[in-house]
């Protein structure tokens, strides 16, 4: 008898951590998400009682652990072809447009400006510019296909400071390593030491989009592909947008 009470105790043991990792979903994000998403993740938790372990960075960062075999159960990108670089991880049919977003130029906020235009960084007072690595981080490439559309990249290609992600190049202004820096305009919610000098509009700059798809390397598909679904949903769209998100069009 005591016996057979010791074995069963071994099998609970044994199956709790398996039933507590079936409520845990973990999700990579880009770093421009942040602090919105820890935001998102304690009201989903307040709400369905799945925890939901964020971590964020650089989205190509990102996507090279996912293909090296990390377990994530979902990832949410700054740009598609980080998603596409991760294709073959994708659950099939779980890739969506979620958000969009603009870019913004940032300047120390001891030297605050405004500027009219972003041609102005080719002038003499912008010596460094801060942006995410345009060879590799989505808010980099979105910035200098912008500079390209200007005309100017040829300008101010020697000026620019490539940085690891884009929220590396707004502290590269906050802590006057940099006199602009190109980001996202939701960047600057959080910035203490930097300013908006300008808000790229949405029609001329890049179309800025964060797909999101569950990960098949995921030990939680199911929670992952609810918490997805509720990531669309009215609710935590009040929540981006608070933020200065906007939903993908």
């Amino acid at each position: 008898m005591v016996k057979w009470v010791m074995a069963l105790a071994m099998v609970g043991m044994a199956g709790a951590p398996a039933a507590a990792q079936r409520q845990e979903v973990l999700v990579s994000a880009a770093a421009s998400l942040a602090q919105v998403m820890e935001t998102i993740a304690r009201t989903y938790e307040s709400r369905s009682g799945t925890r939901v372990v964020v971590n964020t960075g650089a989205s190509n960062t990102l996507a090279r652990q996912i293909t090296a075999g990390a377990t994530v159960d979902l990832f949410i990108s700054a740009d598609e072809a980080q998603m596409d670089a991760v294709r073959n991880d994708v659950v099939a049919g779980s890739r969506v447009n979620l958000l969009s977003n603009q870019l913004a130029i940032a300047v120390p906020a001891d030297r605050q400006r405004t500027l009219r235009s972003a041609r102005e960084l080719t002038g003499p007072a912008f010596k460094r510019i801060a942006m995410g690595d345009p060879a590799a981080v989505p808010a980099g490439v979105y910035a200098k296909a912008y500079l390209e559309k200007l005309g100017i990249w040829s300008a101010v290609a020697s000026k620019i400071v490539p940085s690891a992600s884009v929220r590396l190049a707004l502290a590269a202004v906050e802590n006057g390593a940099a006199d602009a820096a190109i980001v996202y305009r939701t960047d600057l919610n959080a910035a203490r030491g930097a300013s908006l000098a300008l808000a790229i509009p949405r029609a001329e700059g890049p179309r800025i989009l964060y797909p999101a798809a569950v990960i098949r390397s995921g030990r939680n598909r199911d929670a992952a592909t609810r918490l997805l679904a509720w990531l669309r949903s009215a609710e935590a769209m009040k929540v981006f947008e608070a933020a200065g998100f906007s939903r993908a069009g």
